[in-house]
């Protein structure tokens, strides 16, 4: 009997143990899972933020001032605009003014 009270004394342990290693083990993933989902949340709010910025900037009025005043750039008018023909033969006569604007 007493051997049998031993070996169960000892399995006992044994799973005492593995008891205590897999509750360890279970809150440390779920450490690491709260950090993971705590790290989505503020990859999630940064893209967000990001996408609205990326709209902001793509507003076509920002572009425009953007090319005004960085770039010196005017929008284009009949009065500016000159208009490249071909001859027949595939050559290029010379630019012809736009109507009614100088060239």
């Amino acid at each position: 009997m007493t051997r049998v009270n031993a070996f169960l004394v000892a399995v006992l342990v044994i799973c005492a143990l593995l008891l205590v290693s897999t509750q360890y083990q279970a809150r440390r993933l779920h450490v690491d899972l709260e950090a993971a989902q705590d790290t989505t949340r503020k990859l999630e709010v940064e893209w967000s933020q990001l996408q609205l910025e990326q709209a902001s900037l793509s507003k076509h009025a920002l572009i425009d001032a953007a090319a005004r005043r960085e770039l010196d750039m005017l929008p284009a008018s009949p009065a500016r605009t000159e208009y490249i023909t071909l001859a027949p033969r595939g050559t290029m006569t010379a630019p012809a003014s736009a109507p009614g604007g100088a060239p």
